[in-house]
């Protein structure tokens, strides 16, 4: 799931050397802390938050498998 976070991120932004993807485990949830640099976040978020929906489903639907809940944040 993060290599996934961080494969989509990189592809999209100007900076790919700055992507870094953190992850937080909980019972039933994992977090996946999305970091970029502050030039590409327009970029990773996209207009309306279309990016990011597209991101967030792209994982939703990896996620079935684990049978976890994955949440994705974009963070500074």
């Amino acid at each position: 799931m993060k290599e996934l976070v961080e494969i989509l991120a990189k592809a999209l932004v100007d900076q790919p050397e700055k992507v870094t993807v953190d992850k937080i485990e909980k019972e039933k949830t994992i977090i996946l802390q999305l970091k970029v640099a502050p030039e590409d976040m327009g970029k990773v978020i996209g207009k309306h938050g279309r990016i990011a929906r597209a991101i967030r489903s792209v994982v939703k639907a990896a996620a079935t498998r684990h049978k976890k809940k994955v949440l994705v944040e974009i963070v500074k």
